[in-house]
């Protein structure tokens, strides 16, 4: 090993000590949802912890050692058919939120915990959603999993690649809601079962929120807008766009289909507050065209631009 190659062995490993700890956190903020806004609102969440969820609420199995049995077996079996990392790295979260999960339920938080009682219901989604999207989203970017469907879902999409991921997480949660119509079914007073859709509704909701805001940790921050301008200035236009907003362009020689002229074509990303400024420089030239994307994430220099 060489001198030069030393900064990024340490980057590698302090990166990679940095990808469990996050999923540490996660899975302590997970176990804290779960006591605190799920397991005494009457509905499953998403996936096989929603399933462990509805057992507990059946026969009282606690959710912590039904995760256990569930994802255990799922984390080695990614480690051999998956990804040795992303396995190493669900195991961890998986382990960490059962026990977490364990001793809050002996530590007893009932002063905390959020019981609607059959009324304003979509509270206790709404916060354990957010909670949730946050978890998905942290684990995730450091290429982790709470387990359960994810893991199935990641394996799914792996043998079959034609299987968007989602779409097959969507398909697993879904029937977790349907299962959910059953189990949540009550008796009146003559005995008679009455099934209500309300905890199948929550789930959904809990689902789509959760996705929304994982989502949005996964590659909001780094969303971008790439602009592709036509112009006869293109000199001009990079000196300016370099001095004014610190980022540099691209630029390919191009023929319009109409008249046959010759004329550049830049493509330049920039942050999204720097829209308004780049609008500015593009006013100033006369001759040229311009249009705007939208970039879900960018890579590499680009991070460290501000």
């Amino acid at each position: 090993m060489t001198k030069s190659t030393l900064p990024t062995v340490k980057k590698q490993l302090w990166l990679g000590a940095w990808s469990y700890v996050c999923v540490i956190l996660a899975a302590i903020v997970h176990a804290f949802n779960y006591q605190l806004f799920i397991v005494n609102n009457g509905f499953a969440p998403a996936g096989l912890n929603g399933i462990a969820t509805m057992i507990q609420y059946k026969t009282g199995f606690s959710i912590g050692y039904m995760s256990l049995i569930i994802n255990i077996p799922l984390c080695v079996l990614a480690y051999f058919l998956v990804d040795r990392a992303f396995a190493k790295r669900s195991l961890t979260f998986c382990l960490t939120y059962s026990f977490v999960f364990l001793f809050l339920q002996k530590l007893g938080l009932e002063q905390f915990q959020y019981n609607s009682h059959g009324h304003d219901t979509i509270f206790p989604v709404l916060l354990s959603g957010v909670l949730a999207g946050l978890v998905y989203g942290m684990c995730f970017r450091v290429n982790g999993s709470t387990g359960g469907t994810d893991i199935i879902s990641k394996y799914i999409s792996k043998k079959k690649r034609e299987l968007n991921f989602f779409w097959v997480t969507f398909v697993l949660n879904a029937t977790v809601a349907i299962i959910s119509f059953f189990v949540y079914a009550t008796e009146n007073e003559a005995g008679q079962v009455i099934y209500n859709y309300k905890p199948v509704c929550q789930c959904v909701m809990f689902c789509f929120i959760s996705s929304f805001i994982g989502n949005y940790i996964i590659k909001g921050f780094k969303t971008a807008c790439k602009f592709t301008v036509i112009t006869s200035h293109a000199d001009e236009i990079t000196a300016d766009i370099f001095a004014t907003l610190k980022h540099g362009a691209t630029q390919i020689t191009a023929v319009g289909s109409y008249k046959h002229e010759e004329k550049t074509m830049l493509i330049c990303v920039v942050n999204k507050h720097q829209i308004v400024d780049f609008e500015t420089i593009l006013r100033k030239y006369d001759n040229t065209f311009s249009f705007c994307e939208m970039v879900n994430e960018t890579y590499g220099n680009f991070v460290s631009v501000k």
